[in-house]
């Protein structure tokens, strides 16, 4: 009996660490370490020379998001907003080695800016007037639009419409949750993360999932069998950005002038065709930079 109930354990404990790995290893499992710029110069007292001199910086992401910003075996996160992160850090001279990671969700954001927890952030954050308000963005980096996640065998639900009145998971104080509300009159599941909508769909607490579709598609490729998209469609347009400190003129400009660089250098190809191209194939282009 000892024996079999060791071997039982033994077996348990691998059939844990190969789900792991399966969960890790679709999409966003690419790590890089850019060229990093040797003794950068900038103008004295601006953000982009005290961090060079400082040798190190402080980036938030998401640490739930497949293809974008999800948390690896290694406890460090990877995916296309952390690649960018990287490629913003090598030009001031800083190694991806340097960067330390802070998990952000989308309730925090404005607030770990202004409270000064982060150097910046890039974690499929969204540009827009209200949030513009609080903090400043570099960007757009990338053009999402916000979709539906629904169970395999629903065939219910195929455009934003047919949520009225039906419970759908979308995380607190993202666009996507108050958009479905206010426009297409579905009720709010709230969620902290968007991984923590998954249980509730899968047990039909909820009908749907809804944030941007890339988010969506990083979840339907780890788990086919149980997830698909509502519709290849989507129904807003969703202009990730970089936030910023409220009124970080230079540096703002800066990282705009990096990611239109990073277009013709093919970095931004790259970081993209090693992350979330695993599954959205069609590498996108850079959106026009918003230089206001």
């Amino acid at each position: 009996m000892k024996a079999f109930l060791t071997r039982r354990k033994s077996l348990l404990v691998a059939a844990s660490a190969a789900l792991a790995l399966s969960l890790s290893a679709c999409g966003s499992s690419t790590t890089s370490n850019p060229p990093v710029a040797e003794k950068p110069s900038f103008a004295a007292d601006t953000t982009m020379a005290k961090l060079s001199s400082a040798g190190k910086i402080v980036i938030g992401t998401k640490f739930d998001q497949p293809l974008f910003g999800q948390k690896g075996l290694d406890g460090k996160p990877v995916g296309f907003d952390v690649e960018m992160g990287k490629l913003i850090a090598a030009k001031l001279g800083i190694p991806a080695d340097k960067i330390e990671w802070v998990e952000t969700v989308s309730a925090n954001r404005e607030q770990f800016i202004k409270q000064g927890k982060v150097d910046m952030i890039v974690a499929t954050y969204t540009i827009n007037d209200k949030r513009k308000t609080e903090v400043d963005f570099a960007g757009p980096y990338y053009e999402a639009g916000q979709a539906l996640m629904v169970n395999k065998d629903n065939t219910t639900i195929t455009k934003p419409e047919d949520v009225k009145g039906k419970n759908v998971c979308s995380v607190t104080g993202s666009t996507p949750a108050e958009t479905i509300v206010e426009k297409y009159g579905a009720i709010l599941v709230p969620a902290a993360t968007y991984s923590a909508c998954l249980e509730p769909l899968r047990n039909k607490q909820v009908e749907a999932i809804t944030t941007d579709n890339v988010i969506l598609a990083g979840f339907v490729a780890k788990e086919p069998d149980a997830f698909k998209l509502a519709s290849d469609e989507t129904f807003t347009k969703e202009p990730y950005g970089i936030g910023l400190k409220k009124d970080d003129t230079e540096f703002r400009m800066w990282i705009n002038d990096q990611l239109e660089a990073f277009d013709e250098d093919g970095s931004y190809k790259k970081a993209w065709e090693d992350t979330a191209g695993e599954v959205i194939k069609t590498a996108p282009a850079l959106p026009t930079i918003d230089r206001y």
